[in-house]
């Protein structure tokens, strides 16, 4: 992704930011250890946020089937 954002992908990308840290002390201890870690955390490299270009990309609808190929 090139350096010109506009606010909307700005925005999304500091809450994402936001919310890929690590369980926070006080939340493991009043568990008791219940809750360990964040489970939504994500990877740079392996999980993508569907910023940007992604989101422009056209939907394409599934071809209809007509004539002799029509399956029943």
């Amino acid at each position: 992704m090139g350096s010109i954002k506009n606010k909307d992908e700005k925005d999304i990308l500091v809450k994402a930011k936001k919310q890929n840290r690590r369980m926070p002390v006080w939340v493991v201890a009043k568990t008791n250890r219940k809750v360990v870690q964040n489970k939504e955390r994500r990877h740079w490299r392996r999980n993508s946020l569907k910023v940007g270009s992604t989101l422009n990309k056209k939907q394409t609808e599934p071809k209809i089937r007509r004539g002799k190929n029509k399956r029943r």
